[in-house]
């Protein structure tokens, strides 16, 4: 077998991107579980999980020749290999050791790519935290040999020993089994067994097809390779175990010594894989070469066209390769299992799973988009002809263009229960940091997202978190003296509601305190001094640029940075934030969020010469009149009576200032924004339309209400209404002063009346 450097290296540099990923994905499930283990120091589960994810980063690096990470995971994975043997407890102390070195391990992955050291404080952290770890297991009083037997346990525990033999000259059987996550590990199978070749000289190599599953159930991202090899070495058991160490977790490697008696054999055929043929069988475990299986299927078939009988390959092997009468009783009992099993499961599981890179799922959704557009058209033209057959294609085509949207757009979906993950370290950190004692309860963590949109919402989410433990929950001593239990809870929640995502951050802490707030925009000039807003107004203020509280300035807050962004990043994503809260009791913040930022329902409407959509999650229903003569303020606002109930209705021609006639009848979209409705007035209803969300021009984006814009099949451009923006520009003139008599608007039902 020759070893070409440079294909290695090619190799090594084109999935460097990918042990990179793969590294931080394991760096988080570090975490999670390390989080985990301080509830359940004991839990055997989570020891074990925890020292693999450290050993595959460790031997992913290997592979990739990146000593730093080798080097210091080495460390790491040696006290959690004390920690998963028992010889250690996990303390407060160990936990808070393990997460530092944790995040210097995401460094060291972050930067895998450069050749220094990096910074030099960096690198002393890094010394001090290899010191502080051997120091750790330098503690534990253990023997070598009990150190070495546990690293090396994995792969002893699947061989046996022939009875008196002793590692020794001679032709020594390997068989290794990948498993199916080698890839995704950053292994190359290929470079390992080249390195088996320079232990000596391989005289065969035979890989096992019948690993390979269908083609129906194959992922081509999964490790589907079994090979067996007979390997001639002066090597040792443990340096041939040694060629697979970066892969111990992720294969089952079976060696075979020379002078292995047929009871090595039968152990080692309970032990492997399931495989449908015999002759695979004792081929895989080594008991017979493949050339004597192909002999004997070779013999067997001369028998057959002598005497009109095939007999067992099992007694063909053992007169022509001596094979013991035990070993093919063995086989024959283990595929007679693999039958039965197979049986009762109903057959084999072809369920899988394969992974595709974002931008290209993003290149899809922007295709899909332009079909929607397209489809737009032709659907208008068909119906500007007239002609029924055309007509209809055309809505058959709709229907599935729908069909591949709702599927597509479910690709992109996904729980937001990692991204809440995230935060029990963060909350762990900086409670401690405040002298806090705070529980972290995590709600809806099953609740999916687009994927785009839980990349952005991390930042706002760490903030507001932040600001919880800062200024809502109380420290133990104060919560104490007020009769509250010690430690506070910080509830982290979402849920669909609506046709929407509602994300809720719930603390049981002193609330805020309304009068300082209003005092200190009174100071500020937020409003005038002497007013008191409703309070729902007062907490917005708390949303202002610049606005605290805080008495102090602190490594987390009193600068009045970070509710406003927080609330421009929410709306930029056309959603909404909002605050509630009750001195003493506590707070709530809560975020809404559409499902997707690509594609929705929306309800087209018409005002003058120009388009508007409504999403169609937020549309109550439609009530059609003939208006009165209503007197608007300034800004098309008024009040109007539906059933017995005050609704604000907002006009749109005067909103916008849009010229165009009054027309004889006019509608009233009732609209839900949160927990409040409102109306709209327009001049004509288009219907139900498949929006596609295209971001407004420069000229627009300062336009009130107006989240963005969609192409129509004509070609027109409609304005995408952002509900809660247009529910505060129709209900904020003369808050608090509905009117008492009849409404500015009567309106007449009509039996025509559209209700969604």
């Amino acid at each position: 077998m020759s070893h070409n450097p440079h294909q290695d290296d090619d190799i090594v540099a084109e999935l460097l991107p990918a042990f990179i990923e793969e590294a931080h994905e394991q760096i988080a499930e570090l975490e999670h579980l390390l989080l985990q283990l301080e509830d359940q120091p004991d839990n055997s589960e989570l020891l074990n999980a925890l020292f693999r994810c450290a050993h595959t980063i460790k031997g992913s690096a290997g592979v990739f020749g990146l000593n730093r990470i080798v080097s210091f995971t080495h460390h790491v994975e040696t006290l959690l290999d004390q920690l998963r043997e028992g010889l250690m407890h996990l303390t407060p102390a160990l936990s808070n050791l393990l997460l530092q070195s944790n995040d210097a391990i995401h460094v060291l992955v972050k930067t895998a790519h450069e050749t220094d050291e990096g910074e030099p404080e960096v690198v002393l952290a890094r010394q001090v935290l290899v010191e502080q770890l051997q120091a750790a297991t330098r503690a534990v009083s253990a023997p070598a040999s009990t150190t070495m037997a546990a690293t090396v346990s994995p792969l002893a525990s699947q061989t046996r020993l022939a009875p008196g033999a002793t590692d020794a000259t001679g032709r020594w059987h390997l068989s290794v089994q990948f498993g199916p996550d080698t890839f995704r590990h950053g292994m190359d199978p290929l470079t390992l067994l080249n390195y088996v070749g320079k232990l000596g000289q391989v005289h065969q190599v035979a890989c096992d097809v019948d690993a390979v599953p269908a083609l129906d159930a194959f992922d081509p991202e999964s490790c589907h390779l079994a090979f067996e090899l007979s390997l001639d070495t002066d090597a040792d058991r443990e340096k041939i175990e040694g060629a697979f160490t970066f892969v111990r977790e992720d294969c089952e490697l079976r060696l075979i010594e020379p002078g292995a008696t047929a009871a090595d054999f039968v152990a080692m055929i309970g032990d492997m894989p399931n495989h449908p043929r015999l002759g695979d069988i004792l081929v895989l475990v080594g008991a017979v070469s493949r050339a004597q299986l192909d002999e004997g299927l070779k013999l067997q078939s001369q028998t057959k066209a002598e005497a009109g009988l095939a007999p067992p390959i099992g007694e063909v092997l053992q007169g022509s390769a001596g094979l013991s009468p035990q070993v093919v009783d063995a086989a024959l009992n283990k595929q007679q299992r693999q039958r039965e099993a197979l049986g009762a499961a109903g057959g084999p599981d072809d369920k899988g799973f394969i992974r595709v890179h974002a931008n290209r799922l993003d290149e899809v959704i922007n295709l899909l988009g332009e079909l929607v557009i397209a489809g737009a058209g032709a659907s208008l033209q068909a119906r500007q002809t007239r002609q029924r057959g055309l007509i209809e294609a055309n809505q058959r085509i709709t229907r599935l263009i729908e069909g591949i949207r709702n599927s597509t757009l479910k690709l992109r979906m996904v729980p937001i229960g990692d991204t809440f993950a995230r935060f029990r370290r963060v909350v762990r950190d900086t409670a401690a940091e405040l002298g806090k004692d705070v529980e972290l309860e995590l709600v809806g963590g099953e609740t999916e997202l687009d994927k785009a949109m839980v990349e952005r919402i991390t930042d706002p989410l760490m903030h507001l978190v932040r600001n919880a433990l800062d200024h809502g929950l109380e420290t133990p001593a104060d919560r104490l003296a007020i009769g509250k239990p010690e430690q506070g809870r910080l509830t982290l929640s979402a849920c669909h509601e609506s046709g929407s995502i509602l994300i809720k951050i719930t603390d049981n802490g002193r609330g805020i305190q309304r009068q300082k707030v209003l005092q200190r925009a009174w100071d500020r000039g937020l409003v005038e001094p002497g007013h008191v807003p409703l309070e729902e107004d007062i907490f917005k203020l708390i949303f202002e640029p610049g606005f605290s509280t805080a008495e102090a300035v602190t490594n987390l807050s009193g600068r009045g940075v970070g509710m406003d962004v927080v609330r421009r990043n929410i709306e930029a994503m056309r959603g909404s934030v909002a605050l509630s809260s009750q001195e003493g009791k506590g707070s709530t913040v809560e975020i809404r969020l559409p499902l997707t930022l690509a594609i929705i329902d929306g309800f087209l409407v018409g005002t003058g010469g120009s388009k508007f959509i409504f999403p169609l999650e937020a549309v109550v229903e439609v009530i059609e009149g003939r208006a009165s003569t209503a007197t608007l303020d300034e800004q098309g606002r008024c009040w109007v009576e539906l059933r017995g109930q005050v609704l604000p209705v907002v006009n749109l021609r005067t909103l916008y200032s849009l010229e165009s006639p009054e027309p004889e009848r006019c509608s009233i979209v009732v609209v839900r924004a949160g927990n409040r409705r409102f109306g709209v007035m327009v001049d004509s209803l288009l219907g139900q339309h498949q929006t596609v969300i295209k971001p407004l021009g420069l000229m627009l984006r300062s336009l009130r209400g107006v989240s963005g814009s969609s192409i129509l099949g004509t070609g027109e451009v409609a304005l995408i209404f952002d509900v809660v923006s247009l529910g505060q520009l129709a209900s904020s003139s003369g808050r608090g002063r509905a009117p008492t008599s009849k409404a500015s608007v009567s309106f007449a039902p009509s039996v025509d009346t559209p209700v969604l």
